[in-house]
């Protein structure tokens, strides 16, 4: 991200995506000149038996291996509360970043989201990345008693939510008229360290990731859950074709700010393995896809730590994706590749 020292899903919502017509050609090769620098996030949701000493540990071990950011979801089962767990994480550590892959829209109104990442902002000293999406797992609505409208209302709504905050963390008052939210001059303060402060978007549907490519500095590429679970119907849309399908709706909707955007994606299955052979076959069944698809995939990195370099580097190069998501079991035995790769 031009200008700006840090670059900001859990997954992302099933977002109605529609058919239609797309560029045939999604990705071109990139340069090595224009290759973004590699950044290398962990997802640190639900810790077992966390407690306050335990979380400012685990925060200042991922800031010592290596890592960009720390990253929490948002959910309303066992987890820790995002906005409480990043300002421990940020005031644990000095230069490590924090963010939420990612907060639902649905789950808060964006006034008081404004305030609560600005404050963040202003506390980690302009460490904090905002992921915002449209809320998709089902047990978290029917639980809570909330009700899940279909995804394209969902979506429509996140997007002026976005630009309500986008406004409240702006200089002057903001006005906005839409179908969800009505803000009447309201001047959001305090304001934030970073301006703009970074905001990510994800998701696997077509219209989320216009969205993205509209509005968001990182872009968050994931594979679309129509069940709202995580499952092998997720497959076909976690394949290399799949995805640079995605990145072409981006680039499309983004025009001339797209080579801006950091591009990143969850991994759901890392392991570092010298069977890298056995292992792509559980994964293949396991994402509901061809052993070659899975090794493929953006969403699995399998192999030993060389292979692993290999992988990544090819798919920057192919994709343009520089920012990599892990999750909190794979911490420790991908530090060789974060040594390998981050920042170069």
């Amino acid at each position: 991200m031009a200008g700006r020292d840090g670059r900001g899903e859990t997954l992302a919502a099933p977002d109605g995506s529609d058919d239609g017509p797309f560029p045939a050609t999604a990705c071109e090769t990139m340069p090595p000149s224009a290759l973004p620098p590699f950044r290398f996030g962990v997802q640190c949701s639900s810790p077992p038996e966390v407690t306050a000493r335990s979380w400012r540990e685990l925060a200042r071990k991922v800031e010592d291996l290596g890592y960009h950011r720390l990253t929490v979801s948002d959910h309303l089962d066992d987890q820790l509360a995002p906005v409480a767990a990043l300002m421990a994480a940020a005031d644990a550590t000095t230069t490590l970043r924090v963010g939420v892959l990612v907060l639902s829209n649905d789950y808060r109104h964006p006034a008081v989201l404004a305030k609560e990442a600005a404050t963040l902002d202003i506390l980690s000293e302009g460490r904090f990345e905002l992921g915002l999406g449209a809320g998709w797992m089902t047990t978290d609505y029917e639980r809570a008693g909330i009700p899940m409208d279909r995804p394209g209302v969902r979506i429509a709504r996140l997007e002026e939510a976005v630009q309500v905050v986008r406004g409240l963390l702006s200089a002057g008052p903001c006005h906005f008229e839409g179908e969800h939210y009505r803000i009447d001059g309201l001047t959001g303060s305090p304001k934030p360290v970073q301006r703009p402060l970074p905001l990510l978007i994800g998701g696997g549907g077509r219209k989320v990731l216009e969205l993205a490519g509209r509005h968001a500095d990182i872009v968050g590429l994931n594979p679309a859950l129509p069940n709202g679970v995580i499952d092998a119907s997720a497959g076909p849309d976690a394949t290399a074709e799949a995805t640079e399908r995605k990145i072409g709706w981006i680039r499309a909707a983004a025009g001339d700010r797209f080579a801006a955007i950091e591009l990143h994606t969850r991994i759901h299955l890392a392991l570092v393995t010298e069977d890298r052979a056995a292992v792509a076959d559980a994964v293949a069944a396991g994402f509901g896809m061809s052993v070659p698809e899975s090794l493929e995939t953006p969403h699995a990195l399998v192999g030993s730590v060389d292979q692993i370099v290999d992988d990544l580097l090819a798919r920057r190069e192919r994709y343009g994706i520089s920012s990599i998501g892990l999750s909190l079991d794979a911490l420790d035995a991908f530090a060789p590749v974060v040594a390998r790769l981050s920042g170069a």
